[in-house]
């Protein structure tokens, strides 16, 4: 199974996309499409993108974002259970919120804090030739699946800084169906982003 996953599925510009990533980048879109609509099996889609991305990322040596994919499966059943059973601060069922203050100052300063050290510890113990580059988009990356998992609608915007970011991470390392995976997100983000502000204000 392992071998066929990654096995070439087919070239971009003579740089073999696996199958892996083929199957993984298809369930990430679908997760999303899901995510737009507040649909709660986005999060098992999640879970299986984030499994085979897990293979793709590894082999281009780009741990951060292989831990990252691991962090997801596994964030992957909290956010299910937010999304059936979570409730909001007032009692009632989630449902696109507001981000407040008090917990934007929390996300900076833990972005503050293990930016510099995932960083630091790529750069020390591994051979990853981008450490900060890799680094940046995975700490935004577990901020913002926290604020989709609790509904607040500034994941939206953050997923299309980390989009952005990883799309020249991506370029970089040849992952080239994986550029088109991220540039689609991040056009998603901005149709999810618009959709939520709408269901927020039809609910106020």
């Amino acid at each position: 199974m392992v071998d066929f996953l990654n096995a070439a599925a087919f070239s971009i510009y003579g740089l073999p996309a696996s199958w892996a990533e083929l199957i993984g980048a298809v369930l990430g879109v679908a997760m999303v499409i899901c995510n737009i609509r507040q649909i709660h099996w986005a999060w098992p889609l999640a879970f299986l993108s984030s499994v085979l991305y897990v293979f793709v990322f590894g082999d281009a040596k780009l741990y951060a974002e292989a831990a990252l994919q691991i962090f997801f499966a596994i964030t992957a059943l909290w956010g299910w259970w937010q999304w059936l059973r979570g409730v909001s601060d007032t009692g009632l069922a989630l449902r696109p919120q507001s981000l407040p203050h008090s917990i934007t100052i929390k996300l900076i300063a833990f972005c503050a804090v293990f930016m510099p050290a995932i960083a630091l510890f790529l750069s020390k113990f591994t051979n990853s030739d981008v450490p900060w580059w890799d680094a940046v988009p995975t700490v935004l990356s577990l901020v913002a699946t926290y604020l989709l998992g609790k509904k607040y609608t500034a994941n939206w915007p953050l997923w299309i800084v980390v989009n952005l970011i990883s799309i020249g991470l991506f370029a970089y390392k040849g992952l080239w169906l994986t550029v088109g995976l991220y540039a689609l997100f991040a056009l998603m983000a901005a149709v999810g982003w618009r959709a939520w502000l709408q269901v927020m204000k039809a609910s106020a």
